[in-house]
C-alpha cells in the first residue's frame, strides 16, 4: 500500500500543483492529515480517480512522509488500470504505462475484427 504524487505542475492562481493518490482511502486521508491538506478537498472521492490536488509545498511534505514520486503519466495510467479492471489498488507504477498502451491496441485491434 502506497501513496503517490506525480510530477504535474499545473498553475492554480500563484501556486503550482500537482496530483496525490494512493491504494485506499484511509491511506489517502492519513496522508492528507500528515501534510495539513483539508479531507473536504478529496476529489472524486468514492470513484476510481479518487485523489487530492496539492500544492509543491505539501507535495515535499508528503514525499518526506513516505510518498512515493512518479510522473503524471505513470499516474494517469494506473488510475485508467484501476478503472477499466476494478481493482481495489493501483498497481505498480512502474509497468503502469506499458500496461495502458497495451490495453489500447488490444480494444483496436478487437475493432478491427468485429463486424
Amino acid at each position: 500500500m502506497t501513496v503517490y504524487v506525480d510530477d504535474m505542475k499545473a498553475n492554480f492562481g500563484r501556486m503550482k500543483m500537482c496530483h496525490m493518490v494512493a491504494d485506499t482511502r484511509e491511506e489517502l486521508l492519513a496522508m492528507a492529515d500528515t501534510i495539513g491538506v483539508q479531507r473536504k478537498w478529496l476529489q472524486y472521492p468514492g470513484t476510481w480517480k479518487e485523489h487530492f490536488d496539492i500544492a509543491l509545498t505539501k507535495r515535499a511534505k508528503a514525499v518526506q512522509a513516505g510518498a512515493v514520486e512518479i510522473e503524471a503519466q505513470q499516474l494517469v495510467s494506473m488510475l485508467r488500470r484501476k478503472q477499466i479492471t476494478g481493482s481495489p489498488g493501483l498497481g505498480s507504477p512502474e509497468d503502469a504505462i506499458e500496461w495502458y498502451l497495451a490495453y489500447g491496441e488490444q480494444q483496436r485491434a478487437a475493432q478491427q475484427v468485429a463486424p
